[in-house]
Order: C-alpha cells, then sequence, then structure tokens
C-alpha cells in the first residue's frame, strides 16, 4: 500500500454532522439516465459501486428543483415528485449500505435552457436579467415572484433530502448555471436589490443558503459549487483577484455555506499567480473564508477537460504526487474526482493500495459504458 496516498486520504473529514471516512469526493457528472426525471436501480447501483470502492463522498449528477424552468431535459434526474424522490431514497440506501455518504446536486440551469424544451416545454427560459453567457439577449428576466419560487424550491429539496437520509446537499452555483448567472458580472445586469456590486450580486445565492438553513437542522451540512470558468467560456473570470474572490465567497459563507467546492479546470494552477502565490482557486476560497474546501480539477489525469464533449477527450491516467503535495500543506480538505472514476469505479481503492498501474484510463469507450 502505498504509504502517503493512504495516509493523507484515508484521513476522516467531519463536515457538519457528517463524518466522511476519508478524502476522496466524486465529482458531480451530468449523465441523463433517468427517464421522466426518476433514478432507477440502475442508478443505485453506479453510485454505489463507487462508494464500495473507496469513495468517501458520492456528490450526485444534477438534479433539477422544483421550477418549470429548471431543466433541459426528461431524462436528467429532478428532486422532486413522489417517484422522484423514492428513487433517490434507495440510491440513499445502496450508498449507505456500501459504507459511504451522499448528497444531491441541487440545480437550476437558467438561461442555458433552451427555449421549448423538455421536461416542461412551456416554460420560459429565465435568467437575472435575461441575458446568456455570450452577454447577448436569452429568456425573460426573473421578477421577484421568480425569484422567491426558485429560492423556495431550493429549499424545499434541501428539507426533502435531510427527510430521505442524504448526508448534505450541494448547491450548484458554477459554470453558468442559475446560481452562477447572478454572481457574474456579464449575466447579472439588474438594477435592484439583486444586482450591483459583487456582494449585491451574492444576494440570490445567500437568500438560498438562509432559506435552506432555516428548514434543515443546524448542523446539516450545505455545501455550493462555484467556478471562475463557464460553459464554452473557459477564459471567463468570476473574480480577478483574492479581494474580489472574498467579496463574493464572505457573505455566502456568512448566510450558511458549510464548505465551497471550487471547480477548476486544472487543480495545480495557481488561480492568482500576480500575487506570488501558487495556491489554486480552492486554496484561495479556504483562504478568504476560513471554510472547508473541495478541489477538482484533472485529478489522476494527464490532461485537462477541453471545450466540446465530454466524451472527446482521451486522457492517460497520471501520477497524483502533486496532488497530495497540496493536500499534505492543507491547501484543501477534500479531493473531488471526475473523469478518472467515471472510467474507473474502483479508482479510490486502487489508488489507497498502490495499485495505480491497474487504473482504466479515461476514453470514450469508458464514458459509453457508465456503470
Amino acid at each position: 500500500m502505498s504509504t502517503r496516498a493512504a495516509q493523507l486520504l484515508s484521513r476522516p473529514f467531519e463536515l457538519g454532522s457528517a463524518t466522511l471516512p476519508n478524502r476522496i469526493v466524486m465529482a458531480p457528472m451530468t449523465r441523463q439516465f433517468s427517464p421522466g426525471g426518476i433514478p432507477g436501480d440502475d442508478v443505485a447501483v453506479y453510485y454505489a459501486r463507487r462508494a464500495a470502492a473507496g469513495t468517501g463522498l458520492i456528490i450526485t449528477e444534477g438534479t433539477t428543483v422544483d421550477h418549470p424552468s429548471a431543466g433541459f431535459s426528461d431524462d436528467v434526474p429532478r428532486f422532486h415528485g413522489e417517484e422522484q424522490l423514492a428513487g433517490w431514497a434507495r440510491v440513499v440506501e445502496a450508498v449507505h449500505a456500501n459504507g459511504g455518504k451522499i448528497m444531491p446536486q441541487l440545480w437550476h440551469v437558467g438561461v442555458q435552457r433552451p427555449a421549448g424544451g423538455p421536461p416542461v416545454p412551456g416554460a420560459p427560459s429565465i435568467g437575472p436579467s435575461g441575458i446568456g453567457l455570450d452577454g447577448t439577449p436569452a429568456g425573460q428576466a426573473m421578477t421577484l415572484t421568480d425569484i422567491d419560487d426558485v429560492v423556495r424550491a431550493f429549499a424545499d429539496a434541501a428539507q426533502a433530502a435531510e427527510r430521505i437520509g442524504f448526508d448534505g446537499v450541494e448547491l450548484h452555483g458554477a459554470h453558468g448555471y442559475l446560481i452562477d448567472q447572478f454572481l457574474w458580472e456579464r449575466t447579472n445586469k439588474r438594477t435592484d436589490a439583486h444586482g450591483g456590486d459583487p456582494v449585491a450580486r451574492t444576494r440570490f445565492a445567500a437568500d438560498i443558503v438562509r432559506a435552506i438553513r432555516e428548514k434543515v437542522a443546524p448542523d446539516f451540512p450545505v455545501v455550493l459549487r462555484f467556478s471562475q470558468w463557464k460553459a464554452d467560456n473557459y477564459d471567463a473570470r468570476l473574480a480577478e483577484n483574492p479581494g474580489e474572490l472574498e467579496a463574493v465567497l464572505a457573505p455566502l459563507a456568512d448566510a450558511g455555506v458549510d464548505a465551497f467546492h471550487a471547480s477548476g479546470r486544472r487543480y495545480w494552477t495557481p488561480e492568482f499567480p500576480e500575487s506570488g502565490s501558487e495556491l489554486n482557486i480552492a486554496g484561495w476560497a479556504k483562504k478568504v473564508t476560513g471554510k472547508p474546501v473541495i478541489t477538482v480539477g484533472s485529478v489522476g489525469l494527464n490532461k485537462a477537460f477541453e471545450p466540446g464533449s465530454l466524451t472527446g477527450a482521451e486522457a492517460a491516467a497520471e501520477s497524483i504526487e502533486r496532488l497530495l503535495d497540496r493536500l499534505e500543506q492543507d491547501e484543501f480538505d477534500l479531493v473531488a474526482v471526475g473523469r478518472a472514476l467515471l472510467a474507473d469505479p474502483q479508482w479510490a481503492e486502487k489508488v489507497l493500495a498502490d495499485r495505480t498501474t491497474e487504473i482504466t484510463p479515461f476514453s470514450k469507450a469508458a464514458v459509453d459504458n457508465l456503470h
């Protein structure tokens, strides 16, 4: 067994009421394998396999909240409705039976929803200002009633997650989806209390967090995923420097976020090199908020995610020594693994047992076999 990998990654971690068995997290990855929005037995098996092989915390694929404009596919799981929640309860049971912890990623796509798309074709595409990620008009600007409805939908979903046995929730505030659209200056041009300077633009997200905190136990973990980059715009910046990042994240921490999941494309890349620091985006999130953080970004792979389809970029397995260096220095607390764990459900087990030569490399064939 690799003493160093086992030593650093096998340590338990306390996150609110959840005691995570180790530092390895499965990153959320959209699959569209839930017809009618209902996660079936195959979904339970998919996540349970990763838990059984040593992945300490599963963060599910994005699952949409109860709002007609939240989703874009009838095959993306939903987090509302009797059958849908019953399906998720079976997923939780399977993961727990195999020694893992699990949180749903709660999601609203905002203006990234194509007009007329399922599962509610008549629902409009909505966003803070009706502006798309490219800066052009897209959909409708949200009214205050719309905002209240979406805040309530997130809070109801979190309450349901606790009720059916999940170990916490993650809010999808990254990659240009609805929460991120409010945070980002390019898509939020509102002139009311939900727009303006970076702190004002956090109000929508902070209201969601506060509404959740009112409906769940005080120690029920709430994680927020954020990113600099957006879908198909890898040069986008939510914050240009550490001060701007603190302006965005501090109000969210104050509202009740327990941990931040900092979505970077390469975990080894310094986020603000002009500062003279080697910290990645997760490291900076921890520094400016004092909260636990999850790092993610090409962990265990030799190639970062590229524009276009996930299935189009093959990547070989790579040493995680640089990752362990940073974890040892407490730059971040938890490590999320995406494509590597997608390709090989036993990734955690093999890494901890120093069997890295046995890891299945990421490829289109691996993605086509999502089991």
